[in-house]
């Protein structure tokens, strides 16, 4: 068998070898059925990984995206915020100071009747 493969590779082809086994078929067939299994299960398994590299790199780049966009939007809306911040700032200064003269004017008109 192939050293390159691990032990469970080896038994599991040697298994399947065993299980399609035909009649009179000499143990040396059988092992080199179990060869070409073990191969293929080996370049199988290659394959696998190979793709899931691609994936995994796939979807780096796609978060690595994301992130640009999602910073990008982040700055334009610190930037928005910026451009109205003096309108919300002089909102919440009149507020208060509008009460207050509002609460004298009512206090005063409370006790003058």
């Amino acid at each position: 068998m192939n050293p390159n493969s691990s032990k469970e590779t080896q038994q599991e082809a040697l298994k399947v070898a065993k299980s399609i086994q035909k009649p009179g078929q000499t143990k040396e067939q059988t092992k080199l059925i179990a060869q070409g299994i073990e191969k293929g299960i080996s370049e199988y398994k290659k394959q696998q990984k190979a793709k899931a590299r691609e994936r995994d790199k796939q979807r780096k780049q796609q978060l690595k995206v994301k992130n640009t966009v999602g910073e990008n939007e982040a700055d334009d809306q610190l930037d928005q915020n910026d451009f109205q911040s003096p309108s919300k700032g002089a909102m919440f200064m009149i507020l208060p100071w509008g009460l207050l003269i509002m609460s004298w004017f009512l206090f005063a008109l409370f006790f003058t009747r």
